[in-house]
């Protein structure tokens, strides 16, 4: 009870009469342009976190050497 070729082909015929070329050419570009959009998305989704993650260790060393400068060793200053 499957479907052969010769049932295919009519199910096409009748939506290319109920729906015409134009507008079967319309829904799969706008189909294909949501679908390179998605892949777009989710690509630039993993760049971004990928490069937030590869920042956040330089900014922590950066932060952690600045707050080195501005400490006073108070043990140094008795010391002396």
């Amino acid at each position: 009870m499957g479907f052969s070729t010769t049932h295919l082909i009519i199910f096409l015929v009748i939506i290319i009469v109920i729906f015409g070329t134009k507008k079967l050419r319309n829904i799969g570009s706008d189909l294909g342009g949501a679908v390179k959009g998605f892949k777009d998305g989710i690509k630039d989704g993993a760049d971004k976190t990928a490069d937030a993650s590869a920042a956040a260790p330089t900014q922590q060393v950066s932060a952690a050497a600045s707050i080195a400068k501005e400490t006073i060793d108070v043990e140094a200053k008795t010391k002396a």
